[in-house]
């Protein structure tokens, strides 16, 4: 099996469990670097995939608390380099997928080939890049394929159904189905068209689709868990671990209502 679809296979498991699959998203190194990879175990105890924060200066896809991450991560010293070392040490002791998420710079950086041979041994089995558009991919593709790594592509209510299409079947391990036009950590709540657009991304992809962007509490992964397979929450994960909260009682308490699938 080859590293992509570890995804699909840990979101298709948790579906066949009759449970909405969980995707919980952390920034690397936050709050405090020392304590990455024991919240990181914690985590992926609980969730069926960890999206992992690359802390970048500019995330303009993130609002406010995943903003503030970022920067405390930053100032403290993170780096991919630094990430990539940690996941060294803690070999075999991450019990999910890992999926990074990174702005393109640091890993225009870090130099495609060498990113892919990095991330395979470390254990990640693919990447989300908010800012690269898929016109601009394949030299991204190619490298991370090259490997058994995947590309995730991101969608949203406002993309066309044609490029729907297109970027469902350039995806590997999951579709990301961004549930709002905007930033994450919003407390609007999920849009009331939320269920029709969800169909329609799972008629379109082959892969299992997770949702994000708005998702805080159990009621929302069971309304996401009705119409896809996944639901990935970041801000609301994020803003417990800023104020010193048990990211792992948070999470159960996000998996109670997300059974009804």
């Amino acid at each position: 099996m080859q590293a992509h679809e570890r995804i699909a296979a840990a979101l298709r498991a948790a579906n066949d469990d009759e449970r909405t699959a969980l995707v919980p998203f952390i920034t690397a190194g936050y709050p405090e670097p020392a304590e990455f990879i024991a919240t990181l175990e914690a985590v992926a105890e609980k969730g069926d995939v960890v999206e992992l924060g690359i802390p970048f200066s500019d995330p303009m896809a993130d609002g406010m608390t995943i903003q503030r991450s970022s920067f405390a991560a930053l100032q403290k010293g993170v780096s991919l380099k630094w990430i990539f070392d940690r996941l060294d040490s803690a070999q075999g002791e991450i019990a999910a997928p890992l999926v990074m998420m990174s702005y393109l710079n640091p890993l225009l950086a870090f130099g495609y080939g060498a990113l892919a041979e990095r991330a395979l041994a470390a254990g990640v089995c693919g990447f989300i890049v908010p800012d690269l558009p898929f016109e601009e991919s394949q030299e991204l593709r190619e490298a991370l394929e090259a490997k058994g790594l995947g590309l995730i592509q991101l969608v949203t209510p406002a993309t066309p159904d044609g490029r729907l299409r297109t970027l469902c079947d350039a995806s590997r391990g999951f579709v990301y189905a961004v549930t709002i036009t905007g930033v994450t950590g919003g407390d609007a709540g999920l849009p009331p068209d939320l269920a029709g657009y969800l169909d329609k991304v799972t008629r379109m992809s082959e892969l299992p689709v997770c949702a994000g962007f708005g998702i805080r509490a159990a009621k929302d992964v069971a309304d996401v868990g009705a119409h896809a397979s996944g639901a990935i929450v970041g801000s609301a994960l994020v803003e417990v671990l800023e104020r010193g909260g048990d990211p792992v009682e948070f999470l159960e308490a996000l998996q109670g209502q997300s059974a009804t699938r």
